[in-house]
Parts: structure tokens; C-alpha cells; sequence
């Protein structure tokens, strides 16, 4: 697999420069212009480009192999634990002005790109704006959009409203048909394309169409159960027309970018390189239970890609008080795990291969009869990633935007309406195949699918779950809708139900822009799972997106 982060050492400064765009704010203005760094309105139409791919990859990766791994139960910390593996969240805990930072670069570059009559831009353009507010609808609802972006136009523009969720997926739906036909065109009949910062697709028009239409694939389908008729249409459309619409159907066209791995933020975020702490990213990140028993059981080959194997495996032996390393073979008797699974109220595990750690655990830690019981340390009896993650860079170590192997799932779960061509089951395998690809293992993947049983829409997901390894988020809104896979809280989760979104931020979005803000959260439905948040802000409320859904619960 190449690597389409090729840059050289003045990108590295420029881009370290302007990431100042997206970073500290005083208010509202926020959403609309930076008073710090240079003005994005002084840089040079392409070297806005890579800013705007690495700060949408960057985020994905901060999702889907941060908060949302532990959520979708990928992973687990055994260490500074609590926002991970209990979702123990709130109005302080995420905030969206790092997505709106994306959306000031991206929103300069498509006004120079009209300026210049640059259509490949404009169509760029089109694609960033749409994934990075498609996040911010999925992540919190509600959100400003058509007034956001717009401050410099006047002061009634520094609070802005919130649009209803469902307009702003229907908005940016409108703006991916516009950039399917904006990049519909041969290279050549391109001006001012610089492949070079173009870090993503290399300046190549039709890859770009690809993920336009991909995109809009996944937004389609996310409005399947509240506007079913708007999302039979447009998938039909796209799914029936692939001169017309076409779609990422190859791991090697999937949107993804690698890491230059020659500074901390430009590295893979666990590396080891520049945290070489004992306690740090790499080293309290272990594989979750969850995902590593349901790969276990179908055997599946990606395991070994993503996790090492435990470096000495538990094993049960007669007698009493046994507790030795024999044959590189941690050895011990019954009343040694008694004494422990009294002590942790968590059980043993005693695979040889592949441990992973529970979900919402007290005991995360100690899991396993860990020796050392500090927090975020090497333990011998769970499995650890794969050492290629504590590397700054390499082939396989990408921000994950979008995959061929979602597509195929999408497609997949459109053939069961009848809103695809092709069956259900094709697509499945065809999905599976590719994410096999992806992760470098294809030659597996026939064996792997003529093992398993395919029983529709719970089939999908499953493999959809798995197969959105480092970029979860992805694998959390697909469980909201359909409440697939059935994952189950721990005992030291702050809810016994899995959350449905992010709290709006009380500094950066409720104190600064209290009356809109607090009409979005007035149309919030609560679950029985809201506790004790004062208002419907509240991780376990539901949007519009599964109001009257029942999904997941």
C-alpha cells in the first residue's frame, strides 16, 4: 500500500503554522474567524489543501481510535480510564471548535476557488465541508450551519442559530451531488491543481468524485429510518448509476492518508518515539474483550494485524498455591484465581493466543493477574497492539476516512430494501474482501467468508463494526440505528447504556450562545439512561436523527 503523504520540510512548517488556525478562540467568532496566526486569507490557495485533509484525518483517528474505540468496545485503557471505557462525559468534555477550525481553512479555500473558477477545488471544497459538518451532525445534532462561517458579515452573525440536524444532512447531501458534477471532468481540464498537496488523492479529480458519492452513500443510509423515501431515492440513484455516481469500490482507491512520522504531530498518536513513557498512549491501550472474542471466534487473521498475543499466557494446574513461570507459561493453581476473582470480581482468562480486557472494568489494571498493578503498564496476560503502533509511520498506520470496504457494507444493507443492485450477501463478502485488502491479508479472505453464516442486517454490521478498526465513530452511529452490534455496559460504566452523543460544550458553545443553544438541547429526547444531567444535554439523549426510532433502546 503507498503512503499519499508525501511533503517536504517547508509543508512541515507551513502546516504546523496553520494548524495555529484552528486552535484557542474568545467567542462566538469563532465559527467564523480566528484572530490568531495568519489569516487564511494570505495563504496560497493549494497549501490550504493538506491543513484541510490532515485536520479531518487527524479528527477521525482522535474518534475512532480514541473515545469511540472504547464506546464501540475496540479498546480498552487500563490506565486514566474513565472517558474511554466508562463514557464518564460531560458538558466539559468535547468540544466542536477544532471542527469548525477545519471549516474556516476549507470555507477560504472554496471562496478563492469560485474567485479563480478552480471547479476542481470547488468540488474538494464541497466534500471537506460536507464530511466535517456531517461529523458535527452526527456527533452533537443540532448545529450552526447556514449562518456559521459568516461573521465577517456582521456582528448578528457571532451567535449563530442551529440548524435542525435533519436540514443540514439534506444540505450537505445537495452539496455532494454539486461536487459529483463539479468532478466529473477529465485532469486535464483542471486549473491550478498542485498534486503535491494534494496529500489525499494526488490531484486526481475522479478519486475525489469516488468519495463524494461514498459519502453520500453513508448519509443516505443514515437517513434511512427517519426519511425513508429521501434515502431509497438518492441510494437507488447513486447505487444504479455507477457512470454517473461512481463509488470507492477498491481498498486501493479507499480515502485514507499516512503519517511523515517526523514530529508528535505528525505521528501515529500511540507511538513510542516521542512518548516513550512506560504509562504512555501505546502502553495502556489494550484490545477489548468484545472485539477479540468475536474475532477469535470467526478466526479472523486482521486480529494478529492489529494485537500482539499475550506475552505469557495463564494456565489452570493442579495443586495449591501454584503460582510460577514454567516454559514461558505463567502456571497457577485454583485457588490462586479464586483469591483473585474474589479480590477483582472480574474473571480469568486463559486463552494462549489473544486476551483482551472486559469493557467498563474496575479492575482494567489488574486484569488478568497483571504483577504490576500501577496504572497504564505493561501487562503480560493481556494483549497489547500490535507493535506496529508504537511506530511514528508506516503502511498500514492511516487516518481512515472512508473505505471501500464501507461502501460494499452500505451497499450491502441497501440490497436488503431493494434499493441496490446485486445481493445482499455479494456485497457482504465483497465488503469483507476488501477490508482483508486493506489490512493486507486478501489472500485469507476467501477462506474466512465461506465459513461464516450470513444473516442479514446483523451480519453486516458485525463486520462492518470490526472492519472499522482506528476509525470507529464510524461503527457508533451504524449501532445507533440499528442497535448492532448488541454490546453490553460494565459494571463501572456511568450509565448502563451505551451513549448516543456528544454533550454540547458549556464554555465554547452553551455560555456563548445560550438561546440558541438551549433551543437545540429544549428538542433533545432523554432516555431512561439521562441520570442525574440537569437538562437534556445529556450523552444518553436522543437526537433527531433516533427519535421515535427505538434504536438502539
Amino acid at each position: 500500500m503507498k503512503i499519499r503523504y508525501t511533503i517536504n520540510k517547508c509543508f512541515i512548517a507551513l502546516t504546523a503554522f496553520i494548524f495555529l488556525l484552528a486552535i484557542s478562540c474568545k467567542d462566538l467568532g469563532e465559527l467564523n474567524v480566528n484572530p490568531n496566526g495568519v489569516d487564511p486569507e494570505n495563504a496560497d490557495l493549494n497549501l490550504l489543501l493538506p491543513t484541510m485533509i490532515t485536520g479531518v484525518g487527524k479528527t477521525v483517528v482522535s474518534l475512532g481510535f480514541g473515545h469511540i474505540a472504547g464506546v464501540m468496545q475496540h479498546t480498552q485503557h487500563d490506565g486514566w480510564s474513565s472517558g474511554h471505557n466508562d463514557y464518564d462525559w460531560d458538558n466539559a468534555s468535547h468540544s466542536w471548535s477544532g471542527y469548525y477550525g477545519i471549516l474556516r481553512n476549507t470555507d477560504e479555500f472554496q471562496k478563492k476557488a469560485e474567485a479563480g473558477n478552480y471547479e476542481f477545488h470547488q468540488g474538494v471544497a464541497l466534500v471537506i465541508k460536507a464530511y466535517t459538518f456531517g461529523l458535527i451532525a452526527d456527533l452533537w445534532g443540532d448545529a450552526p450551519y447556514t449562518e456559521a462561517l459568516q461573521a465577517e458579515s456582521g456582528t448578528e452573525y457571532f451567535k449563530p442559530i442551529f440548524d435542525d440536524q435533519r436540514d443540514i444532512y439534506l444540505g450537505l447531501l445537495a452539496d455532494l451531488e454539486t461536487a459529483n458534477s463539479l468532478l466529473s471532468k477529465d485532469n486535464e481540464a483542471y486549473l491550478n491543481v498542485n498534486a503535491t498537496q494534494d496529500i489525499l488523492y494526488e490531484g486526481d479529480a475522479s478519486k475525489w468524485r469516488q468519495l463524494a458519492n461514498s459519502l453520500a452513500l453513508r448519509y443516505y443510509m443514515r437517513l434511512s429510518a427517519k426519511e425513508p423515501s429521501i434515502a431509497e431515492e438518492g441510494i437507488k440513484r447513486i447505487a444504479s448509476d455507477p457512470s454517473s455516481y461512481p463509488l470507492i469500490l477498491k481498498a486501493e482507491d479507499d480515502a485514507t492518508v499516512g503519517y511523515i512520522g517526523q514530529s508528535p504531530a505528525d505521528s501515529w498518536p500511540s507511538n513510542m518515539v516521542f512518548d516513550p513513557d512506560p504509562s504512555g498512549d501505546y502502553m495502556r491501550v489494550k484490545l477489548c474483550a468484545t472485539l477479540v472474542d468475536a474475532m477469535q471466534e470467526l478466526n479472523d487473521p486482521r486480529l494478529g494485524v492489529w494485537a500482539n498475543k499475550v506475552a505469557i499466557p495463564l494456565e489452570l494446574v493442579e495443586g495449591e498455591g501454584v503460582d510460577q513461570i514454567v516454559d514461558g507459561k505463567r502456571q497457577i493453581s485454583q485457588d490462586i484465581v479464586d483469591a483473585y476473582e474474589a479480590a477483582w470480581q472480574v474473571g480469568v482468562d486463559f486463552d494462549q493466543d489473544f486476551v483482551g480486557i472486559p469493557p467498563s472494568v474496575f479492575a482494567a489494571s489488574q486484569y488478568n493477574l497483571n504483577p504490576n498493578l500501577d496504572q497504564g503498564v505493561f501487562n503480560p496476560h493481556a494483549s497489547q497492539l500490535n507493535d506496529r503502533y508504537m511506530e511514528t509511520h508506516g503502511d498500514l498506520l492511516q487516518m481512515r476516512l472512508l473505505s471501500a470496504a464501507e461502501v460494499h457494507f452500505l451497499l450491502a444493507e441497501a440490497s436488503l430494501h431493494g434499493w441496490a443492485p446485486g445481493t445482499a450477501e455479494g456485497h457482504f463478502a465483497a465488503g469483507i474482501q476488501q477490508s482483508f485488502n486493506a489490512w493486507g491479508v486478501g489472500a485469507e479472505s476467501d477462506t474466512y467468508i465461506e465459513a461464516l453464516n450470513f444473516d442479514g442486517l446483523e451480519s453486516i454490521i458485525q463486520q462492518k463494526w470490526i472492519a472499522s478498526w482506528t476509525a470507529a465513530a464510524e461503527a457508533w452511529f451504524d449501532y445507533r440505528r440499528t442497535g448492532y452490534p448488541d454490546l453490553q455496559t460494565g459494571e463501572s460504566a456511568k450509565r448502563a447504556a451505551l451513549p448516543l452523543r456528544f454533550y454540547y460544550h458549556f464554555d465554547d458553545e452553551i455560555s456563548k450562545n445560550t438561546t440558541n443553544a438551549e433551543a437545540a438541547i429544549s428538542k433533545l429526547e432523554p432516555t431512561q439512561y439521562k441520570g442525574n444531567d440537569v437538562s437534556n444535554n445529556s450523552a444518553w439523549s436522543k437526537t433527531w436523527l433516533l427519535q421515535g426510532t427505538n434504536k438502539p433502546y
